[in-house]
């Protein structure tokens, strides 16, 4: 039978909401690490180096295709074994941001690869170098293309931090599993955690959709 204890929900309500400070930092350092190593293993698929172009592509498919959960419990356990001690929170951001990024790194690659191969060309007439072709010429006609994936990707780092709960970060579920072993009342904290993130991921959603537009006005596209 539904029994919902409104005095309870107003209780727990602080608690969580302080959690979900935590959820958002970590979603959003998790991503601007996922946003720069992306862009470098882009850059090490289109190298020259056909063994640094094999080491990207191994890491990137093992990355992908192996679970994040896994992933987090390999670097907080597993880590020690190697002499590599770090805290959960930097375990978790280090884990999302290297697991996003091999995503990214896939966004980036089709926006880069949709710009018209004459732009390269007319850099290279210039005597331009690869650091200038990509920076002043590539990356901002490349951008406007990789905005939607990279949105739908910050929205998945939302929905996937409660994979840091298994190593201890004080996130979003991991104070919903806290209060419901407190108060064996699971309903009311997962209710809310649910209708926490909703209330994310869709203003993140239109946030995006936003940022896509002003840019492609901008860029006239």
């Amino acid at each position: 039978m539904f029994n919902w204890d409104w005095e309870f929900t107003w209780q727990i309500l602080p608690r969580l909401l302080s959690a979900t400070g935590n959820t958002v930092i970590a979603a959003l350092l998790g991503y601007l690490i996922a946003m720069a190593l992306g862009l470098v293993f882009t850059f090490m698929l289109r190298t020259r180096s056909q063994v640094i172009t094999v080491v990207a592509r191994e890491i990137i498919d093992f990355i992908r295709s192996t679970p994040l959960l896994v992933q987090v419990f390999f670097v907080f356990y597993v880590g020690p074994q190697f002499g590599i001690r770090v805290s959960p929170w930097a375990a978790g951001m280090f884990a999302i941001g290297v697991h996003y990024a091999c995503y990214l790194s896939e966004v980036y690659r089709g926006g880069i690869d949709a710009v018209a191969r004459g732009q390269f060309e007319a850099a290279t007439a210039l005597n331009m170098s690869a650091k200038q072709t990509y920076f002043r010429i590539i990356l901002p006609q490349a951008f406007p293309l990789c905005i939607p994936g990279m949105g739908n990707y910050l929205i998945g780092i939302f929905k996937d931090t409660p994979m840091l709960s298994v190593i201890g970060v004080a996130e979003l579920t991991h104070a919903a599993n806290s209060i419901g072993g407190e108060s064996y009342r699971f309903l009311e904290p997962f209710t809310l955690v649910g209708l926490i993130f909703l209330v994310i991921s869709l203003p993140s959603a239109g946030l995006v959709k936003l940022v896509d537009s002003y840019v492609r006005r901008r860029q006239g596209i």
